[in-house]
């Protein structure tokens, strides 16, 4: 099967991959064809970038690889608190080692793939080609609707009827796709998140927004480390990312090559590689930028260094962009080693899973037992007397007194609007992530053992918490 086993210490992932060879596998790849490394969007996996295997002017003319990260997809890990978007660009690099892997051209869709890709580039230069970003994140998740995005992750989580989940999943989708998106498209996305995220599978969507709500900023220094070709493409009505990110980060790359290209697809908005109507631009658009650079093969020959000096040469370029000696004396054999968060939110993390993972086996299943979804989130029933709009918020029909307002979707899906496009600060995100547990179901039934239901209201919102420091 088309695994990379990554095992050190307690830390343990499995990659599945996949690719467009004949066999499936990178053994027969075309030696003559440069090699493509597809990152997919976050809160799905490799199977959503079809639209780029399925495109002959990608698929005839490169060897194209996609890996699931971790907690998405097929990929098997075991939760580890020290895990963030550094340590996922360590899986990548152990994964190419595995693999025999050349120096490939880097293809990075939205929010996790984007922030995996440059740090990938960042710490083994000599592994890419050129760099692509999609959708180019903002630092951290906006402040604007930060709060929203982790109650919508939680109600997800703990849902406990169908209703609540679709509500959940459908104002999920209208975020990462924009308001206006197809029936048809949501249905195949809510249909995904029942299959493979239900609330009884939890505790990996927890895994992937840890990752998602706790990552850092990347420092000025550490992006003027990308020396690769870089284009950034970005839909100009992107929402969650406004596109002031994708200008501001063209003019951090000092030292890319060439200097950083930014294409602006015009009414872009959401997952621009998964839309039908933005994801065939983007590949001309990706295309036309790699077809300029030199031609490189794809040569199938063992790695002259050994996985112990190839690892330890990205922690001691660490090192070196963070100022940061220590960190070029950690063990090369685990990714866990280019970890970057401090231990207060490590600790947060690997709580905030074990919440999740409580009695998760017991919790709602939206599937049938065919193990599929019961019904598509259009076919839903409208006898309730609140009805839903375009922009899926609900509002009570027949009173004529209620006077008319224009909808705005972006305020309605949690869009930021105007001047609200500063990224999450440190202080919010630890606070954050310090609620997500306090009011986790099962942490407040703990409590409720312990003082009884009528106090709970009086520690729910202090409860200790065991912080270390960085």
């Amino acid at each position: 099967m088309p695994y990379v086993d990554i095992a050190q210490g307690s830390d343990f992932a499995s990659l599945w991959y996949i690719t467009n060879s004949p066999t499936g596998h990178v053994s027969s790849f075309d030696r003559a064809k440069p090699t493509i490394i597809l990152l997919h969007p976050f809160f799905l996996d490799s199977t959503w970038l079809d639209t780029q295997f399925g495109d002959p002017r990608l698929n005839e003319g490169y060897n194209l690889i996609a890996f699931d990260q971790r907690a998405a997809g097929r990929t098997l890990s075991r939760p580890n608190g020290k895990q963030d978007s550094w340590t996922d660009a360590a899986d990548l690099a152990f994964a190419c080692h595995a693999l025999w892997l050349s120096p490939s051209h880097i293809w990075a869709s939205e929010t996790t793939g984007a922030n995996l890709a440059i740090r990938f580039a960042a710490l083994f230069p000599h592994m890419v080609l050129s760099l692509t970003m999609l959708s180019v994140p903002s630092p951290t998740e906006l402040e604007a609707y930060f709060h929203t995005c982790d109650e919508l992750l939680h109600m997800w989580a703990h849902a406990e009827d169908l209703d609540t989940l679709e509500f959940a999943l459908m104002q999920v989708t209208a975020y990462i796709t924009g308001p206006d998106v197809d029936a048809d498209l949501a249905d195949e996305i809510i249909a995904y998140f029942e299959t493979v995220y239900p609330p009884f599978n939890r505790h990996r969507l927890a895994q992937i927004g840890n990752v998602l709500m706790n990552r850092e900023a990347l420092l000025k220094k550490e992006l003027a480390a990308i020396r690769q070709p870089v284009l950034l493409i970005h839909g100009d009505k992107n929402q969650i990312h406004p596109i002031q990110h994708a200008h501001n980060m063209v003019a951090d790359l000092i030292n890319a090559k060439d200097g950083a290209k930014l294409y602006t697809i015009k009414g872009g908005q959401g997952y621009i590689s998964v839309l039908p109507t933005t994801a065939s631009v983007c590949n001309r658009v990706f295309l036309q930028f790699v077809s300029r650079l030199p031609h490189a093969r794809s040569e199938l020959r063992a790695p002259d260094d050994s996985l112990e000096v190839f690892i330890s040469h990205g922690l001691e370029t660490m090192a070196e962009i963070t100022d940061d000696p220590s960190i070029a004396q950690r063990d090369p054999l685990s990714p866990m080693s280019f970890s970057r968060i401090s231990v207060a939110v490590q600790q947060l993390q690997v709580e905030n899973y074990m919440a999740a993972a409580k009695d998760a086996r017991k919790a709602f299943s939206p599937l049938g037992s065919d193990g599929r979804p019961m019904r598509k989130y259009s076919e839903r029933k409208h006898d309730h007397w609140f009805q839903g709009d375009r922009s899926w918020m609900s509002y009570v029909e027949n009173i004529p007194e209620a006077e008319e307002h224009p909808v705005n979707p972006a305020q309605h899906v949690g869009g930021p609007t105007e001047g609200q496009i500063q990224p999450a600060s440190g202080e919010v995100m630890l606070n954050s992530a310090q609620q997500r547990i306090a009011f986790n179901p099962g942490t407040i039934e703990r409590m409720e053992k312990i003082v009884g239901k009528t106090g709970i209201q009086k520690v729910t919102g202090a409860i200790p918490l065991k912080l270390g420091s960085r």
